[in-house]
């Protein structure tokens, strides 16, 4: 199966390095972002996001002429949707991103093209989108209604990749293949094969919808137990660090670390696609979402406490004088990623509710989200925080607050959400 023009719909975090691994396999790409600003950076050979060695990988296929951005759709062999999926309302699914780009794909379909999601999707997406796709091109055939005799192919292919880590593991990791037909996954695993070097696991794009959904909540479950028993032991008056390391020497626990929250655009959100298709049989599922959601006001909770205690500590000292430090916005360690992140959501309600100064420290970002920067909140380096700020907010654990001297916290008034500064 030959694949001459593959299209990227989606230059994100998963798109443009999808896109960019297979340039690197001398593949023509296409990509297409509805944000020019995104598409004039990767046109000049650049990037817009942080990833380890995407920049070195964007530049080459540019430069050699594999790869190429635009903000309309054109004319490919293979179409890959990776465009974001938030939520709406109480939790349900918004499926507007993938509606808009199947009606922008739609007109330049032609018969033999294959049309795959990546997006983290609810179970039913795939149809849904190959249903919008046979509304707007009723000229072509489709799965859902002539099946292996379809002029179209579609299938649901999620990644599984973890952030700064993502090239890699795009090429090493299974690769789960959905398609709406055995031809549909066929022909999806032949375009993966370009640079996978995993497994493609063969199954149905309902069975490859929900699996992607139970990774992201399985590691939600998991997180919540974590969360949950840091606000047990709190309660307790026990170290919760010190009881997960000695409770995690059974050999068969492994108990991960508590947190301010969980963040991104999968596991705090994935779990309620399935609650929100079977709300009554996803039980666990929503308690977990419901534990890790209220996890940063909690942390809120500490930090009210630490400031009090301070006032109380410092009689002369008004609330207005107290200067509160928040390390980290990302949602995890190391990247620049602020999407649904529990650091951030504190950050924003520290300074929404402190009326003192408020200082973020985040080492991988150059300036704060305009909706976030206020005269009260700014950005700082290090240094400048810990001279500055009168208490100190360790949300996500850089590798530049790991290694930090231990000297530097003595005499420091913390609130340690990690467990790298207070353990």
């Amino acid at each position: 199966m030959s694949f001459e023009i593959i299209s990227v719909i989606g230059l994100g975090y998963i798109g443009l390095p999808t896109a960019a691994v297979f340039a690197s396999r001398k593949k023509k790409v296409i990509g297409v972002d509805v944000n020019k600003m995104a598409v004039d950076t990767i046109n000049r050979g650049e990037i817009h996001i942080i990833e380890p060695d995407l920049d070195m990988i964007v530049h080459a296929a540019v430069t050699e002429g594999y790869l190429k951005a635009v903000t309309v759709p054109e004319p490919a062999d293979a179409f890959l949707i990776a465009v974001p999926t938030p939520f709406k309302g109480d939790h349900e699914p918004d499926l507007r991103y993938i509606e808009s780009a199947s009606k922008a794909i739609a007109p330049i379909l032609k018969k033999g093209d294959l049309l795959i999601l990546e997006s983290t999707s609810p179970v039913g997406a795939t149809e849904q989108m190959a249903a919008w796709m046979a509304e707007a091109r009723p000229d072509l055939t489709f799965p859902q209604t002539h099946g292996e005799e379809s002029d179209i192919r579609v299938a649901y292919c999620p990644e599984r990749v973890l952030p700064g880590h993502i090239l890699r593991e795009l090429v090493q990791n299974d690769r789960v293949i959905g398609g709406m037909t055995a031809k549909c996954s066929e022909k999806a695993a032949a375009l993966y094969k370009t640079f996978v070097e995993g497994e493609c696991v063969i199954t149905n794009a309902r069975t490859a919808e929900m699996c992607k959904l139970t990774e992201n909540s399985f590691r939600d479950v998991n997180i919540a137990f974590a969360n949950e028993l840091s606000i047990i032991c709190d309660k307790l008056d026990i170290n919760v660090w010190e009881l997960i390391r000695l409770a995690n020497r059974h050999p068969r626990v492994n108990i991960l670390q508590p947190g301010p929250g969980v963040g991104g655009h999968c596991i705090a959100v994935d779990p309620w696609f399935i609650v929100s298709k079977t709300p009554e049989q996803a039980r666990l599922i929503q308690t977990a979402r419901e534990v890790n959601d209220s996890k940063p006001e909690w942390v809120l909770d500490k930090v009210k406490l630490s400031v009090a205690d301070f006032l109380q500590a410092n009689p002369e000292k008004t609330a207005k004088e107290v200067t509160i430090a928040c390390f980290g916005l990302a949602f995890k360690p190391d990247i620049d990623d602020l999407r649904e992140s529990p650091a951030l959501e504190i950050t924003q309600k520290i300074s929404s509710f402190h009326p003192g100064c408020v200082l973020a420290v985040e080492p991988n970002i150059e300036t704060l989200p305009i909706d976030l920067a206020s005269e009260k909140l700014t950005l700082k380096n290090i240094d400048q925080a810990f001279s500055e700020s009168n208490i100190l907010v360790l949300l996500v654990d850089h590798k530049e607050f790991k290694d930090l001297p231990s000297t530097v916290f003595q005499n420091r008034r913390i609130v340690d959400a990690r467990g790298i500064w207070t353990c």
